[in-house]
């Protein structure tokens, strides 16, 4: 009797899913293309998000292609709801931003969206499958050496020896959720800003320091001897020795997390063995004679300083290699309040620097006017409100004839850590006086932000920056797919007639 009846059963299962497979559609051969572009431009946009109406979502490439292949949605309308960071799509007569198309292989579809912020998104730098969709799609895609990374936060970049050098702290592999800890690092040629192959555009192809065995990414501060806890390296710059000799420096850290630091001092980039050593170390408790942010290099009267700060400047030394290395050597740039309406600025030892969050500070207790500050300043579009400044860059420009700075805002009102400013001045330190938002994100991070002066291009007129891009302290559980942690590249045109406002005259 068992027999007969798993006989029947098998009988009907057959039946069953014979009746499937024959009612079955087969997948096409290929991929169907989906290419977002910027309606003025046409060129293709990055980071963009497509969600059907059943919540599948995909992410543009680098080149702004999705290759989609979804059984069941092949050759018949589609319905997109596009998000992007700073860009849109009108909305239509029931307040959905969104697009239909028909996916079809072989036929190409290409969605128009508009770019609503002063900066242009250019592309992702690091991590895999930058160009995942246009190599799916048969197209051609600019080489890169991705050194077996995931994603990578905060660069730090410095020219050293007809080089860049570029720096990067915590670095994701794809074999294991932890990563490598104690630094990254890769070089690439330095530019010319007069050759298009040379345009960072497309991406940048860094030749990553990798271990021979596995080709991932490998520390570059590995201090073997101390294995406890992460490294991170700051405020790189380069001065000479007593010989006259280049070398490359930095501040280290040595921390448990955030919160917890272990050491610190200053390292020096050992040429023969590829790493970073320590010559000097700081005690726990110093928090500002030493190097941090991005360095400027500074002459004024004859002297040739360094200058640090993430964005503003106000802590510097003199550019040689014996005083870099001497915290005693260090002088903070100091606002003096004490004397009401006229704020005293100096160079001096004994005080912290003054920075955005204290002038901040100070203008709520009613101790600085507002517009007396120099690194606290006014949002261009709404003069009564100031921007708490919290990480970028000052740099020369020789378009604009003076100092522009780009810098991220603590507390703002898309995202926390999301929005990025731009302002100028005749002089390093400031003031600073209105700035112009140049970039925004939704409830996503975008943090340390540097602009690169070598890869300024048209006469300084067009400037680059990047910075990193997180769901990490936005309050966001989602994650961008291939995007999340990793460093974005834009572009500003510093004559846009949009930083008008923030132009000093």
């Amino acid at each position: 009797m068992i027999r007969p009846l798993f006989s029947l059963a098998s009988i009907l299962l057959g039946s069953l899913f014979a009746g499937i497979s024959a009612h079955a559609e087969p997948l096409p051969a290929g991929w169907a293309e989906i290419r977002v572009v910027d309606s003025k431009s046409g060129r293709g946009v990055p980071l963009v998000e497509l969600e059907t109406v059943d919540g599948v979502k995909f992410v543009t490439d680098n080149a702004g292609r999705i290759a989609f292949r979804e059984p069941g949605l092949l050759d018949r309308d589609i319905h997109f709801t596009i998000r992007s960071h700073g860009y849109e799509v009108p909305k239509d007569g029931f307040g959905i931003r969104g697009a239909k198309v028909i996916p079809k292989v072989g036929v190409p579809v290409e969605i128009k969206i508009v770019r609503k912020i002063v900066a242009e998104r250019l592309c992702r730098l690091t991590g895999e499958g930058l160009y995942r969709d246009s190599e799916l799609l048969g197209h051609r895609t600019p080489a890169a050496n991705s050194g077996r990374v995931a994603g990578q936060d905060s660069v730090q970049a410095a020219l050293y020896k007809g080089k860049v050098y570029w720096l990067w702290g915590d670095t994701l592999r794809m074999n294991y959720p932890l990563g490598m800890y104690r630094t990254a690092g890769a070089t690439t040629a330095l530019p010319d800003p007069k050759d298009p192959k040379s345009d960072p555009a497309a991406g940048i192809a860094f030749d990553y320091f990798t271990d021979a065995k596995t080709g991932f990414a490998r520390a570059m501060m590995p201090l073997i001897e101390r294995p406890e806890g992460v490294i991170w390296i700051f405020g790189l710059f380069v001065v000479p020795d007593e010989l006259g000799i280049d070398k490359l420096v930095g501040h280290y850290s040595r921390r448990k997390g955030l919160d917890i630091e272990y050491e610190q001092g200053l390292a020096v980039f050992d040429d023969e063995k590829a790493i970073f050593v320590p010559v000097t170390k700081l005690p726990l408790k110093e928090i500002w004679r030493r190097p941090h942010g991005h360095p400027i290099p500074f002459e004024d009267d004859g002297t040739k300083w360094l200058l640090f700060g993430s964005p503003n400047p106000n802590v510097r030394v003199r550019a040689t290699l014996k005083d870099a290395l001497d915290p005693t050597k260090y002088e903070a740039f100091h606002c003096d309040v004490s004397k009401g309406d006229e704020p005293v600025w100096r160079w001096q030892k004994e005080l912290p620097p003054t920075d955005s969050k204290t002038e901040q500070k100070w203008v709520k207790e009613k101790k600085l006017k507002p517009e007396r500050t120099r690194f606290y300043p006014a949002d261009a579009a709404n003069p009564t409100e100031r921007i708490a400044l919290h990480s970028g860059s000052v740099r020369w420009n020789e378009y604009r004839k003076r100092w522009v700075m780009l810098a991220g805002q603590i507390g703002g009102t898309s995202s926390h850590l999301g929005e990025v400013w731009y302002s100028e001045a005749i002089h390093p330190t400031g003031p600073f006086t209105t700035a112009v938002k140049v970039l925004t994100h939704d409830r996503q991070t975008f943090y340390n932000v540097v602009h690169h002066p070598f890869l300024d291009r048209n006469a300084g007129r067009t400037i680059h920056f990047e910075g990193t891009y997180t769901n990490d302290f936005s309050g966001n559980p989602e994650k961008t797919p291939r995007y999340n942690y990793n460093q974005m590249l834009y572009r500003l045109d510093v004559d846009a007639e949009g930083l008008k406002p923030a132009r000093t005259k």
